[in-house]
């Protein structure tokens, strides 16, 4: 069975992609986070805005704190972007060569989307509760990757495996809004393929920049009340007196997590950091897709280099 280029250079190029995006925006992600994971009345609330969390780091003279945890979630970043494109585009192309059509529907491009994204969760899980944990500790306070973990069980590095399989919706949203968009941006600038190999078709900067904006925006808005209660149970536990403390281990359910939000902050809580989430989010989808649009042709022509070495490489080494 041959080597699936395609799918090999939208994984590689996607997961370079996350990895840029991640590193350029990680300190208003762990802005965001920490705002997020904080549930209390309002006059006990100690970050009323997210800028409240940036100044905490600067008068504490911890700013590079802000990028606590950063490895991990690039890490984790990399590993799911590459999983997910590579998982995304395989299964389409599957699709595609199955049911004998040209283009996929937006029902069979949600499935396929929900189906590499649960796949993608359940291998990064660990990785991605141990960065939430590291984001959300005190300054100064963040522990390593393999302290975050151990000093925890086997189903405490899952936790939240529930709500982000649920939180699959997300890049599936995102993914079907941006493809569908893309197609139909393209559908009158198609160039005739060659006989033998073509590069994958790809989308301006401005362009890829802008559709991962409004695909990103559009997911975020549909599932944000998920997202909040998935920061608040990974959250690090913070050094708080036995009431509080028993308070933050019922938060590490989803029911726990609703009920908190509920009590505390009241219908509109589900939607605190709202904001926050939708320019963090939007900001790394635009570039992540606008990077990966950018070096997909890249990838691809390094990928049939590649090949055709190991072909013209393979023959010699058998007659040898």
């Amino acid at each position: 069975m041959g080597i699936d280029l395609e799918s090999l250079s939208e994984a590689t190029s996607g997961a370079i992609g996350a990895l840029v995006s991640t590193t350029i925006l990680y300190p208003l992600d762990t802005c965001k986070t920490k705002y997020q994971a904080e549930v209390r009345t309002q006059h006990q609330q100690k970050y009323r805005n997210i800028s409240d969390v940036l100044w905490e780091a600067i008068s504490t003279r911890q700013v590079l704190s802000l990028y606590q945890g950063l490895g991990t979630k690039n890490l984790q970043s990399f590993i799911s972007q590459f999983v997910y494109f590579y998982g995304y585009s395989f299964f389409k192309r599957l699709y595609l060569e199955k049911s004998g059509n040209k283009t996929i529907g937006t029902r069979a491009n949600l499935i396929v989307a929900a189906a590499a994204g649960a796949c993608t969760v359940i291998v990064t899980q660990p990785l991605d509760t141990a960065s939430s944990r590291m984001q959300t500790s005190e300054f100064g306070k963040s522990k390593g990757l393999w302290k975050s973990l151990s000093e925890g069980t086997w189903n405490e590095a899952f936790d939240g495996l529930g709500i982000s399989l649920l939180l699959t919706a997300n890049p599936s949203i995102q993914y079907t809004v941006f493809d569908q968009l893309k197609e139909r941006l393209l559908k009158g600038k198609l160039s005739k393929q060659a006989a033998t190999e073509s590069s994958p078709k790809a989308l301006s900067a401005f362009n890829a920049f802008v559709l991962g904006a409004v695909s990103k925006c559009v997911a975020t808005c549909l599932t944000y009340p998920a997202i909040r209660c998935k920061v608040m149970i990974q959250a690090a536990e913070s050094d708080e007196d036995g009431n509080q403390e028993a308070e933050q281990k019922a938060q590490k359910t989803v029911s726990g997590a609703v009920y908190a939000v509920w009590k505390r902050e009241g219908l509109l809580g589900f939607f605190k950091g709202l904001q926050a989430q939708i320019l963090k989010t939007v900001l790394s989808s635009a570039l992540h897709l606008m990077i990966k649009e950018k070096i997909t042709k890249s990838t691809w022509v390094l990928m049939l280099a590649l090949r055709k070495f190991l072909f013209v490489t393979r023959p010699k080494l058998k007659d040898t």
